[in-house]
C-alpha cells in the first residue's frame, strides 16, 4: 500500500510529485488523472504506478493529495465519497474551496488539510499557506503534513479565512511575476540587449531581489531607497511606475483573484 495518493496529475499536481519524491521512493506513492496518455508518461518518468480510478487511488494510500482545479472538485469528491474513511488524511489544493466545502462531499468526520501552494514547487522553491485543526491530527501525521510541505519548498500555516489572500500573493502571483520578467526582458530588447541575454538579466534581478527581501529581512521600501540615489536613474524609474499605476495595478489585480477565489 502507497504512502501518499494524487488524485490529479496536471501542472501542480506534478509540480508537487517531483517535490514529493525527494523523501519518498516511487513505491510509497500512488496517483490517478483522467488522462490517460498523460499517465503513462508520468510514471515512465517517475516511476510512480498510476491507478485506474480515483477510488482506487485512495483505497491504496493514506494521504490523499487533491490536485484539481475547483470546477471539477464536485465530480471528484463524488468519485471518492465512498472510498474515503476518517483514517485518511486529505489534503485539498484547490482555491476558493473550504474545508467545510469538502466535507459536506465527504462526511464531516473526514479530516482536512487545505493548502495553496505555488509552480514553483517544480523546482524545490514552491511558497504553499496551509491551514487546518492541528487537534484533529496525530502527531505522526502532523510531522508527515510538514514533510510533503517542505519536500518542494517552504509553508506558512495559516488561518483558513486568510486562505483567498494566500491565493493572491502566492498562489497566482508567479504569473503576474512572469509578466513583469518579460516586459524587463522586452524594454532591454528594445535598446539592443539579445532576447535571451535579457530574459537572463531580468530574472536574476528578481531572483537576487528576492532574495534580499527574505535574508536581510529588510522592509522591501529601505532596499527601494538603496537602489535610488537622489536625482540618478532608478529614482527616475520608480516615479514612472508611480505616475502610471504600478502598485495600484498589483493591488487591483489581486482584488481580481480574490473575488474569483471567493465565486467557488
Amino acid at each position: 500500500m502507497a504512502k501518499i495518493g494524487f488524485v490529479g496529475m496536471g501542472n501542480m499536481g506534478y509540480a508537487m510529485l517531483k517535490g514529493v519524491l525527494k523523501e519518498n521512493a516511487p513505491s510509497e506513492i500512488i496517483f490517478s488523472d483522467v488522462n490517460e496518455e498523460r499517465s503513462r508518461k508520468v510514471q515512465q518518468e517517475t516511476g510512480v504506478h498510476y491507478a485506474e480510478s480515483n477510488a482506487e487511488c485512495v483505497n491504496n494510500a493514506r494521504y490523499i493529495i487533491l490536485a484539481v482545479k475547483p470546477q471539477f472538485y464536485d465530480q471528484v469528491l463524488k468519485s471518492i465519497q465512498y472510498t474515503v474513511t476518517q483514517e485518511h488524511v486529505v489534503i485539498s489544493i484547490a482555491p476558493g474551496i473550504t474545508i467545510e466545502k469538502v466535507q459536506e462531499k465527504l462526511g464531516h468526520d473526514i479530516r482536512i488539510v487545505r493548502a495553496m501552494p505555488n509552480t514553483p514547487a517544480l523546482l524545490g522553491e514552491g511558497m504553499t499557506g496551509i491551514s487546518y485543526d492541528s487537534s484533529d491530527f496525530r502527531l505522526e501525521e502532523k510531522e508527515m503534513i510538514h514533510k510533503i510541505f517542505s519536500s518542494f519548498g517552504k509553508y506558512q500555516k495559516v488561518d483558513e479565512k486568510l486562505m483567498n489572500a494566500v491565493v493572491c500573493v502566492s498562489g497566482s502571483s508567479p504569473a503576474y511575476v512572469y509578466m513583469f520578467i518579460e516586459a524587463l526582458a522586452d524594454s532591454a530588447v528594445k535598446y539592443g540587449i539579445p532576447r535571451e541575454q535579457a530574459y537572463e538579466f531580468a530574472a536574476q534581478a528578481v531572483k537576487g531581489s528576492a532574495e534580499m527581501v527574505l535574508k536581510t529581512k529588510e522592509h522591501p521600501a529601505v532596499l527601494k531607497d538603496q537602489v535610488c540615489s537622489p536625482g540618478g536613474t532608478t529614482i527616475a524609474g520608480v516615479a514612472a511606475l508611480e505616475e502610471h499605476g504600478f502598485r495600484n495595478s498589483i493591488i487591483k489585480a489581486a482584488d481580481a483573484c480574490h473575488r474569483a477565489a471567493s465565486l467557488f
